[in-house]
């Protein structure tokens, strides 16, 4: 089982990236992980919200296969503590198939990429920036690792 983290645009903030290059390495020795980056799409101050959320549906979709366990991250999502999120990846981990996390763009996912998806998941009823919440699903990613093999990087 892989877990993949999908981006729309690539992170703008080297001090970000640097954090989640930081985590990426981390994740590494605990489960195959991989970081993908769809580009930014073209001309598209030029499209209006729906066009723009097709465009970037059509560029998700297309690194989909049908195997995989397509998990969007949303404010509509649901929520868990860290502890339960780290329960729920373990079987997601335990049910075999890649778990693929998807980041939309600024005004969120196509009805064909909701359509795809087998569930949806929120980090926080807040809003953050599409950056932010780059760091913040890696370091989540990571720190259920630790918690599932009981590693002293969370506390209670």
């Amino acid at each position: 089982m892989k877990i993949t983290l999908l981006l729309l645009g690539k992170t703008s903030d080297a001090r970000l990236q640097s954090l989640i290059e930081d985590y990426r390495q981390r994740l590494t020795h605990y489960v195959p992980f991989e970081l993908v980056v769809i580009p930014d799409v073209k001309n598209a101050k030029s499209l209006t919200q729906e066009q723009l959320k097709a465009a970037e549906g059509e560029a998700i979709l297309s690194r989909l296969t049908p195997a995989m366990d397509v998990i969007l991250l949303d404010e509509h999502g649901r929520e868990f503590r860290s502890i339960e999120y780290a329960e729920w990846l373990q079987k997601k981990m335990g049910a075999g198939k890649d778990l693929v996390l998807i980041i939309g763009g600024a005004y969120g996912f196509s009805p064909a990429v909701y359509a795809r998806a087998n569930g949806k998941l929120s980090l926080s009823q807040m809003t953050f920036s599409h950056q932010m919440i780059r760091i913040m699903a890696i370091e989540q990613l990571y720190r259920a690792m630790t918690i599932l093999r009981n590693e002293p990087y969370h506390h209670e």
